[in-house]
Order: C-alpha cells, then sequence, then structure tokens
C-alpha cells in the first residue's frame, strides 16, 4: 500500500514520537522511509550575522549542520530497524519544501511530527504540520505530542 515514507524532521521533542511511529510503519509495509530535514530560509535570511552565533560560519551553516546530525540519527534508528532509509537537507520555508518534496519523490505516506499546543497558540502562529496537512492532498499522519504549559 505504502512504498515511500516521509518524515521530516524540525529536532524538536514532537518528532521524537513520529519517529518511532514512521519507522514501525515502514517495517510493517517493507517501505523505504525519506527522511527530510528543511533548513528554514526565514530563520537565517532575516539574521543580520554581525553577532558570534556558533562556532560554524554562520546560522545557516549551524542550522543545515544540526539538521545533518539530526537526519543521520534517525537515519541510524531505521536502518537498525532494517528500514532502507532515504534522506535529504533542503533550504526553503519548511512547509512549502516538505510539500515540494513529498511530490519530487512520490511519497505515498507522510508522518509528521507536531507539538500540541494550546488553540491560542495555533491561531497566531499556526504550525508546519498544520500547513503540510492544508495544502496536501496525499495521505498525512500526524503524531502529536503534548508541550507542557
Amino acid at each position: 500500500m505504502y512504498d515511500r515514507l516521509l518524515l521530516p524532521t524540525d529536532m524538536s521533542r514532537g518528532v521524537n514520537q513520529a519517529t518511532e511511529h514512521a519507522i514501525d510503519a515502514a517495517q510493517r509495509y517493507d517501505a523505504t522511509l525519506h527522511v527530510l530535514y528543511v533548513v528554514d530560509a526565514d530563520a537565517y535570511s532575516s539574521y543580520p550575522g554581525d553577532e558570534y552565533v556558533h562556532e560554524f560560519e554562520g546560522l545557516e551553516s549551524a542550522l543545515e549542520q544540526a539538521g545533518q546530525e539530526a537526519v543521520e540519527e534517525i537515519v541510524a534508528d531505521a536502518q537498525s530497524a532494517g528500514v532502507p532509509t532515504e534522506s535529504e537537507i533542503r533550504h526553503g520555508i519548511p512547509h512549502t519544501e516538505i510539500l515540494h518534496y513529498m511530490d519530487d519523490a512520490d511519497i505515498d505516506l507522510t508522518v509528521i511530527g507536531s507539538k500540541h499546543r494550546p488553540g491560542e497558540y495555533r491561531r497566531l502562529l499556526g504550525s508546519v504540520a498544520d500547513r503540510v496537512v492544508n495544502m496536501s492532498e496525499k495521505p498525512i499522519t500526524i503524531i502529536k505530542t503534548p508541550v507542557e504549559q
């Protein structure tokens, strides 16, 4: 039923449970797990870069390195469970890049983590998961992780 699953990661606590679900689903369906991290262009393009940020060249490099480490950790977990993987780091607007990747890789099911926050928080800021769900025509499973208030 599902040959290609996608797990986007943003390194947040909400991804941990989604990772477990995605690996389990990939095992059950004998599917390849695609792991994607998007370096948020808004985060680094709005930064003036005139302060010390990280031991890397700047905020963009630091975000890319952190994303690479997160992807590698998930890939290692999936491979130790016998799940074939593909991974990619992209730069851009997270929900847009996730949607593009879903089309580019012909993803059958996306498993996305989301932090369960109070309604007023969501109304003001929204979430990447909300945008992906509302803009995608493909199946998506959201794994919610409660966040202490």
